[in-house]
């Protein structure tokens, strides 16, 4: 299995860091997971449009799935348009991105599935298994499966015992880290710091770990050393362009 990051910013994109943004590949199978604001164009660094094989959305925020219109809109469009892209998300989280267009625009350049949180369900040749975590709104925790690799990702959460559950003995945790240290009161239910993004990962007992999610202007190596003060295993930040081989 491989990662290739396509942006790991919280809320709003900058000039240098997309939103969030995954594409995870398996035996030529590549499935996108969250396409979050200005995540197109770091995917077109990479791959065309009609290389994604499926689209995975963890909740309706637009830092999570905003670039799903322009992805639907760049297969819809072109002169020869590639099959229906399966979409899978938790039940009306993509209502407000799909009704963009005028009606049946792109009616055929996808094909909704969606899901509760809690559901598991296979996606090409990934295993996966959903949790509710705890967020603004519905938001799915993923815990994505291969016979070479697991990978756990939590979207946005706040704390919760069943992120390290989540996690558990996973090759990667990707996590979000909106926070060094500490979460606006208000917040607090919602978002998670990534020192105890860090002692979840120990908790979990996890192979790597990385940040994503970190508010803009965050110092990177200050969310790293604020994790590693629970986890003593390798951690990373989810960084446009980073690839990680995985199993």
């Amino acid at each position: 299995m491989q990662l290739t990051v396509l942006g790991g910013c919280g809320a709003w994109p900058t000039a240098a860091q997309a939103c969030s943004g995954y594409v995870f590949e398996q035996d030529g199978f590549r499935l996108l997971i969250d396409p979050g604001y200005a995540t197109l164009p770091r995917l077109l660094d990479h791959r065309s449009v009609d290389e994604i094989d499926a689209v995975l959305v963890s909740h309706g925020h637009p830092d999570h799935c905003a670039d799903l219109n322009p992805l639907l809109r760049a297969r819809a469009l072109s002169d020869d348009p590639p099959p229906a892209l399966p979409v899978f998300a938790p039940h009306g989280a993509l209502d407000a991105v799909l009704a963009l267009d005028r009606p049946g625009m792109l009616a055929d350049a996808y094909r909704l599935h969606e899901f509760q949180p809690g559901d598991t369900f296979d996606v090409g040749p990934f295993s996966t298994s959903t949790w509710l975590l705890p967020h603004f709104v519905p938001n799915a925790g993923i815990r994505l499966g291969t016979p070479e690799a697991v990978v756990a990702y939590t979207g946005d959460t706040g704390p919760s015992r069943d992120v390290p559950r989540l996690a558990a003995g996973v090759d990667l945790l990707l996590s979000e880290a909106t926070y060094v240290h500490e979460v606006p009161t208000e917040d607090a239910p919602y978002l998670l710091t990534a020192r105890l993004t860090g002692q979840y990962a120990e908790q979990a007992g996890v192979a790597r770990l990385m940040l994503t999610h970190l508010w803009p202007g965050t110092d990177p190596s200050a969310a790293q050393e604020a994790a590693a003060e629970a986890f003593a295993g390798p951690i990373s930040i989810a960084s446009p362009g980073v690839v990680a081989d995985l199993g």
